[in-house]
C-alpha cells in the first residue's frame, strides 16, 4: 500500500513496447536497475508500468533493441497537477478546504458525557459553561485537570471523574455514589400504577409496590391498580411507618375499543404536470436568503419544504439552518372510487390498525368491524374486545406516620 502512493506521488507511466524482440528489452531493463512491474503480454507485444525517471532511461534500450515505445497513460499527482494547472479557483478550493479542516481542528466541537445517572448531559454543560469550558473553544484552552476538579468540588456525590480530549471531542466520563443514589430514591415520593381504560383485569404481576386489584376485577379508568405505599407493620400488626416506592407491575386488562374509519366516494385527484419551481434557502442570524425563483403561473401547486437545523457532535447546533423549497403544478381530476376499490382501502388502514396494536402487545379477542357505504362515504364501524397491557404511573400521596397510643389521655380522664 506505501509503494503504491509513493508511485501515485512521484508519478508513473503505462507503456507497450513493440518490436522484433521485446524480450531483450526486458532483460537490458533489468540489467540497468530500470523498475518495470504490472508486466503483462498483449499479443506480440508487452504492456507495463514504468516511473518517470526509468522512463528517462530508456532512450539507449531502445535504439540497442530496435523496439518502439507507445505512452498509453500518465498516472499519478504530477500528471495530475499538470492537466488542471489552468484551473487556479479548483487548486485554490483544495487549499481552501485544507486550511478550513485545520482551523476547525483547533476547536472543541463535541463534549460527551457518559456515566451519570442523577444529572442530564444539560445540567452538567450548564454548569460547565459558568466554568468556562463551552462548545466551540480552543482545545488548547481546555484544562483536563481543572475541569475534574470543578466537577468534583460541585457535586459531592460524584466520587470519580475523567476528563480528557479526543481528537475534537472532550470526553467526560463521571462516577456517581450508588449509595447517595438509593437513599434519594427512597426520599422519592411514592408513584402508583392507575387504570388507563375500563375493562377487566386477566393478570396481573407486581414486581414493586403493592396491588390493589386482582384478577377478574372490573376497573375503571383512574382507579388505582398498584399503589406505590407500603405499609410497615409491628409484631401486633399495627402500621409504624410507610415506605415509598415506584410501583412496577404487569398487568392484562380485557377492553372494548370502538373502531371507526372513513373515506369519501368521491375525491380529487392531483395528477403533476411534471412544471416545478426550486428554492435553496439559507437562514442566519434571523435572516433568510433564497437562491432561486418560486414566483409562477400555477393555477393549482403543491409546495414542499425541506429544512435542517445543523450541529456538529451531540450538543452544539450551529446558528444557521437551510433547506430546500420545491413547488410543482398540478391539475385536478374528480373521480369516485368503486366499491371494491374502497372496501380494499378500508380493510387495507384497518390491517394496519391491527398490526400496530400488535406491536404495542395487545390482543385481539373479538373483532365485530364491519364495511358500510353511506351517502357520500364508506365507513368501516365496530368494536373491538382485545386483551391489552394497561396502567400509566402517577404520583401517589404520602401518608402521615400513625402516633403510638401511649394511654395518657385515658389515666387524665379517670384522675
Amino acid at each position: 500500500m506505501l509503494i503504491a502512493i509513493l508511485q501515485y506521488l512521484s508519478g508513473y507511466l503505462i507503456i507497450r513496447i513493440e518490436g522484433y524482440s521485446p524480450e531483450r528489452f526486458l532483460n537490458m531493463c533489468s540489467h540497468h536497475g530500470i523498475y518495470l512491474w504490472n508486466l503483462k503480454p498483449c499479443g506480440h507485444a508487452y504492456e507495463m508500468n514504468i516511473s518517470v525517471k526509468g522512463f528517462r532511461r530508456l532512450k539507449p534500450i531502445i535504439r540497442k533493441t530496435g523496439t518502439k515505445i507507445i505512452i498509453r497513460e500518465r498516472r499519478g499527482f504530477p500528471f495530475f497537477l499538470h492537466k488542471y494547472r489552468k484551473r487556479k479557483i479548483f487548486f485554490g478550493g483544495i487549499f481552501f478546504c485544507i486550511i478550513s479542516i485545520y482551523i476547525l481542528s483547533m476547536f472543541v466541537w463535541n463534549i460527551h458525557i457518559e456515566g451519570n445517572q442523577r444529572r442530564t448531559d444539560e445540567v452538567i454543560l450548564e454548569f460547565l459553561e459558568k466554568k468556562g469550558v463551552t462548545h466551540g473553544m480552543f482545545r488548547s484552552s481546555v484544562d483536563c485537570s481543572r475541569i475534574v476538579k470543578d466537577i468534583r468540588k460541585e457535586y459531592n456525590d460524584i466520587i470519580w471523574v475523567s476528563a480528557y480530549m479526543e481528537g475534537t471531542r472532550l470526553m467526560i466520563q463521571v462516577k456517581e455514589n450508588q449509595d447517595t443514589i438509593e437513599t434519594k430514591e427512597k426520599l422519592n415520593p411514592p408513584v402508583d400504577i392507575v387504570a388507563d381504560k375500563d375493562g377487566i383485569v386477566k393478570s396481573i404481576i407486581t414486581r414493586k409496590g403493592v396491588p390493589m386489584v386482582h384478577e377478574g376485577d372490573e376497573v375503571k379508568k383512574g382507579d388505582v391498580l398498584v399503589s406505590g405505599t407500603v405499609e410497615v407493620l409491628n409484631d401486633a400488626k399495627e402500621v409504624i411507618d410507610y415506605q415509598y416506592h415506584e410501583s412496577d407491575a404487569d398487568i392484562q386488562v380485557q377492553t372494548v375499543m370502538e373502531y371507526e374509519d372513513s373515506m369519501p366516494i368521491t375525491y380529487e385527484e392531483k395528477k403533476m404536470t411534471g412544471r416545478k419551481r426550486y428554492a435553496v434557502w439559507f437562514r442566519a442570524g434571523g435572516r433568510n436568503f433564497t437562491l432561486g425563483v418560486l414566483n409562477n403561473s400555477f393555477s393549482h401547486a403543491v409546495t414542499e419544504t425541506w429544512d435542517e437545523q445543523w450541529k456538529l457532535g451531540e450538543h452544539f447546533w450551529m446558528p444557521f439552518s437551510g433547506g430546500l423549497i420545491r413547488v410543482q403544478e398540478y391539475e385536478p381530476q374528480k373521480k369516485k372510487r368503486g366499491e371494491k376499490e374502497y372496501q380494499q382501502l378500508l380493510t387495507a388502514d384497518f390491517q394496519k390498525f391491527c398490526h400496530n396494536l400488535e406491536k404495542k402487545g395487545v390482543q385481539i379477542l373479538e373483532n365485530d368491524v364491519k364495511i358500510y357505504k353511506e351517502t357520500d362515504t364508506a365507513a368501516a364501524k365496530g368494536n373491538l374486545t382485545l386483551l391489552a397491557p394497561a396502567g400509566e404511573k402517577q404520583a401517589g400521596q404520602e401518608k402521615e406516620v400513625p402516633q403510638a397510643d401511649t394511654g395518657e389521655s385515658g389515666q387524665q380522664e379517670g384522675n
